[in-house]
Parts: C-alpha cells; sequence; structure tokens
C-alpha cells in the first residue's frame, strides 16, 4: 500500500506492508486527512517528535480484530486520534493529559497518509475511535484535532461569557479557534493576519476586526477602540514568532491571559522586560494537543451545526499527489485548509455535508 513519509526536503510516498490486525484492533481505510502546520513543520525539520505525518485523518473501518468493539465494524465512519494518554501518572491525574510523557510516544501505523492504517487496542480502549454522524462530512472530518486543539485551549485559558479575544495569526487553526470561541459565547473578537486569503475567511466567519500585522499599532489601535484601551480578556498567539507573542502582552488587559497556541521555532527566545508581566498580572499558558473528550464534544457541535466549517477546506488533493498538498499548505496567499484524501473518499453517505471546492481540488 502507499504511505507519505518524510524525505530530505520533501514529502514523497512510500510502498509498505499492509498493516497487521491484531486482536482489539482496528484497521481504517483512509477517507481524509489534513496537512497541519505540525506536519509543515516536521518536513522543515523544526519539530522534535517523531517523524511521523498524519494526525487528521478520517476514514471508514475496514477491518476489526477480535475483541474490537461492535459499534466499528466494518464500514463505520470514523475519526481516529492519533495520541492517547496513560490516564495514571501523575501528569494525567492533575488533568494535564496532554502533557503526559506517554501522549507523543503512542501513534497510528503507519501514519494518517496511509491508505489504511492500524489503530491499537489501546488507542481503543482510551476512546480514540469516534464514529462520525451523518452530517460531518469527511472534509470537516479532518477538521476534528485541529478544532478540538482549539476547545481544549479555550478550556485551559478560560473564556469569560461575552468575553474579549484577539488571535494574532489567522492560518487554519486561528481560524478555527475563532469561530468556535464564537460558537461558545465570546463577545468581541479581532484578529492580526498577513494572508488577505485568511483576512478574508476570518470576516465571512464572523470575526469583528481583521488587521494587517504588518502595522503593529493599527493592531494596537483596533483593540484599543473595541476595550476602551483596556486591553482584551484573552490573547491567542497562533504563530510561533517571538516577536507576536511580545506583541500579544501589550494587548491584554491587566490580570488577562495570553495563550501560546502556535509551535515556536526550535531555540527561539522572547525578550521582554518581565516586570510589566508581573505588575500586569497576566498569565501565559501554553497548550498543546487535545484530548478525546474534548474532541468528542467539537464533534457534537459539527453534527448540531452550533459550529460551521465546511468553507475552510480549499482544497483536496489525492494521496498521489501528497507532495503538491504539502507545497500549497505553506503558500498562505492560496490557502486555507488542504485535505489529503485516500481510497475511501469516495464511499461517503448521500447528506454528509457540503463539499467545498478549490482551484486545486481532484479526488
Amino acid at each position: 500500500m502507499k504511505v507519505g513519509i518524510l524525505a530530505p526536503g520533501r514529502v514523497e510516498l512510500a510502498d509498505r506492508p499492509e498493516p497487521p490486525l491484531g486482536p482489539g484492533e482496528l484497521v481504517v481505510e483512509l477517507a481524509a486527512c489534513g496537512v497541519c502546520g505540525t506536519d509543515l513543520e516536521k518536513l522543515r525539520g523544526n519539530y522534535a517528535s517523531a517523524g511521523i505525518l498524519g494526525h487528521e485523518p478520517v476514514g471508514r473501518v475496514r477491518s476489526a480484530g477480535p475483541g474490537a468493539p461492535e459499534a466499528l465494524a466494518p464500514g463505520t465512519r470514523v475519526f481516529v486520534h492519533h495520541h492517547v494518554p496513560c490516564y495514571a501518572c501523575a501528569v494525567c491525574r492533575r488533568g494535564d493529559l496532554t502533557f503526559c510523557p506517554e501522549y507523543s510516544r503512542s501513534n497510528l501505523d503507519p501514519g494518517g497518509f496511509a491508505e489504511r492504517f492500524r489503530v491499537s487496542a489501546d488507542h481503543l480502549r482510551k476512546g480514540a475511535v469516534l464514529p462520525l454522524a451523518d452530517a460531518v462530512s469527511w472534509e470537516v472530518g479532518t477538521l476534528l484535532e485541529p478544532a478540538g486543539c482549539a476547545l481544549t485551549a479555550i478550556r485551559a485559558v478560560g473564556l469569560p461569557a461575552g468575553g474579549s479575544l484577539f488571535l494574532l495569526g489567522l492560518g487554519p487553526v486561528g481560524l478555527l479557534y475563532a469561530r468556535l470561541a464564537r460558537s461558545l459565547g465570546a463577545g468581541w473578537i479581532g484578529g492580526a493576519e498577513l494572508s488577505p486569503l485568511r483576512r478574508a475567511a476570518a470576516e465571512r466567519g464572523g470575526i469583528d476586526a481583521v488587521v494587517d500585522p504588518r502595522d503593529p499599532e493599527e493592531v494596537r489601535r483596533a483593540v484599543a477602540r473595541a476595550t476602551g484601551g483596556a486591553g482584551v480578556d484573552r490573547v491567542v498567539v497562533a504563530t510561533g514568532a517571538p516577536a507576536a507573542v511580545e506583541l500579544g502582552t501589550e494587548l491584554a488587559r491587566r490580570g488577562g491571559t495570553l495563550n501560546l497556541f502556535g509551535l515556536p521555532e526550535s531555540g527561539s527566545q522572547l525578550r521582554m522586560d518581565l516586570q510589566k508581566l508581573y505588575l500586569r498580572g497576566l498569565r501565559v499558558i501554553p497548550t498543546y494537543a487535545t484530548t478525546e473528550r474534548d474532541v468528542a464534544d467539537l464533534h457534537a457541535l459539527l453534527a448540531s451545526r452550533r459550529l460551521v466549517l465546511e468553507d475552510l477546506v480549499s482544497h483536496r488533493l489525492p494521496l498521489d499527489r501528497i507532495d503538491e498538498a504539502f507545497a500549497l499548505a505553506a503558500r498562505p496567499a492560496e490557502a486555507l485548509k488542504v485535505v489529503v484524501t485516500g481510497p475511501a473518499f469516495g464511499g461517503e453517505r448521500p447528506g454528509a455535508g457540503p463539499r467545498p471546492v478549490g482551484p486545486s481540488n481532484a479526488r
């Protein structure tokens, strides 16, 4: 079977044996998998983790081993979470599940960009496989994991009812964060983004003010106008640039919170006056990844149409064009969310929701 793997400076297809199926396990046939920013960082060599690509997959159960749940019989449409915590260590007992030492060690075999992948019995026991509602299309299903990351972040930093929020970076995950925050009752939402395409998507999604971050003074003015000069309740840094973190500390109100949501460059450093953080009582909270519970809650929002994300998938390309998909995802002027499709994509049930169309779409 075909699998997308890292090669020097590129992503390429390789032939791999069919994944073995053990007791309590599943083999899932890929329908679609989103190209995430962390996949791009792995390609650039900027992510200190296993080099497995693809962690936003949806597909159809192809085979189930003895003891697998009956609800996950062959043919079932599913989302599969790539990492699971141990639920037993001190970190998990404190509720910091995504920082569990075992979390990033677990994974799909051989990864989400594979025609078929194996889901371990441990994943199944811990609720990592979620049947998809008919109302959730394959494309929207690929957004469950990144949108789940936003929900995990919002729950970690707290969002006051009717509170104000500003996002520095409106890439796919920043856009997801903004729309989710709106659906959960945020009041004023602003954002800064370089790409005109992504700024338009933000405005389409109901963000109140969208500005170009190349003019930091305009960013400051937008926040001051909206908050009477007080600053916003929550600032979300959905980029890894240290300058964005520094700017974010200026935008938060006294006693506000800065959410470090984007992956910083390895070795990057923050240079700022820490006394200002201290005297203004700012909280700085990094958040990473998501949990099975948060993905399930996010799925309920999508199935009920309280959250609508279809238009954020701008392109879909088949697995044999994965190198093109990665190149396109790295060009923010041209793409929002790029999805790679697999053999199960054509088997979507009627009524599973609209399919967005982009200029480079292919099945």
